[in-house]
């Protein structure tokens, strides 16, 4: 029994004649009448009965038209939903984020939901990358997007490197080091240092670069998974955050020297063997859109707005 034939059995019901339904169905009358009969040899019982040129529902006939208008109309509902899931509508996504991607993507993000697909379901998980990965594998998170240098390689990981971002040292546009034309390291210890968690890739640049003192374990001193706190402080107080140059334009970069030269490698993390939930290509193109570096002001910009 198909989806077709019920869809022939329903057409014939509504007419009452193999030759006008044959017409409206664009088939040979003979092969609706193979249609009828297949089905009626499955279910045991005629379902029509032939009287002259009109066919009129047995009893059983009645029944069973009544029992394929629903299964065609759940077919349809069906079919319907699953366009509607493909163009991203509908349906639920959920993803987690890591505190540099967070900060700059979490509200648009929302905002291209709420406007765009104000009838899908999305949920954003904020937190570590180990805990960000273990609800990935446990298929409580659907992708991650990450700062992918973060990661243990595993082949049960997918990874699309999205873009490369710049890290810098920023501070607020009245702190001391804003007015210097080259800060060293030296002068950076004199400061509370903010970072969210860094990776040891980051943690061995920056030991190239300034020595044994810039292990992130003795160089910060402000460490949180929530990005937009540190930045915050660094508002408000003389700490200097490391962080990404673009998740706070209105930061001052200070020159430091010799410069840090290290970027943060943002992309998205799926389960390999797990079929892409279709709202992923949004959040894709939102990832390339929002996660690219973008001109900054000048600390002489800066000052003016500051003054201002």
């Amino acid at each position: 029994m198909t989806l077709v034939q019920l869809r022939h059995l329903i057409e014939l019901a509504t007419n009452g004649s193999f030759s006008q339904s044959a017409i409206k169905l664009h088939l040979t009358q003979p092969a609706l009448s193979r249609s009828i009969k297949a089905l009626e040899d499955e279910l045991g019982q005629p379902l029509f009965d032939r009287i002259g040129r009109k066919n009129e529902l047995t009893a059983f006939g009645l029944h069973i038209v009544q029992r394929a208008r629903v299964l065609v109309d759940e077919a349809n509902e069906l079919r319907q939903t699953s366009v509607q899931l493909k163009k991203g509508e509908i349906g639920q996504f959920r993803i987690g984020m890591g505190s540099g991607p967070g900060a700059m993507l979490m509200t648009p993000m929302l905002m291209l939901m709420a406007t765009k697909h104000p009838k899908a379901h999305i949920d954003i998980s904020r937190g570590s990358t180990v805990l960000l990965v273990q609800a990935l594998r446990e298929r409580c998170l659907d992708a991650l997007i990450l700062d992918i240098r973060s990661l243990q390689p595993s082949t049960d990981l997918k990874i699309e490197a999205i873009h490369e971002m710049a890290g810098v040292f920023m501070c607020r546009a009245g702190h001391p080091l804003a007015q210097k034309g080259s800060v060293t390291f030296a002068m950076l210890r004199d400061y509370p240092i903010a970072s969210t968690p860094l990776s040891d890739e980051v943690g061995r640049i920056l030991m190239e670069r300034y020595g044994q003192l810039a292990h992130p374990d003795q160089l910060v001193n402000l460490r949180s998974e929530e990005i937009s706190s540190l930045l915050d402080v660094t508002r408000n107080s003389d700490a200097v955050v490391l962080t990404i140059r673009a998740s706070a334009p209105d930061l001052v970069e200070l020159p430091v020297s010799p410069p840090l030269n290290v970027k943060a490698r943002f992309g998205l993390v799926t389960i390999t063997s797990r079929t892409e939930p279709p709202l992923l290509d949004k959040v894709r193109a939102l990832m390339h859109d929002i996660l690219r570096d973008k001109p900054t002001k000048s600390k002489h910009q800066q000052n003016r707005s500051e003054s201002t």
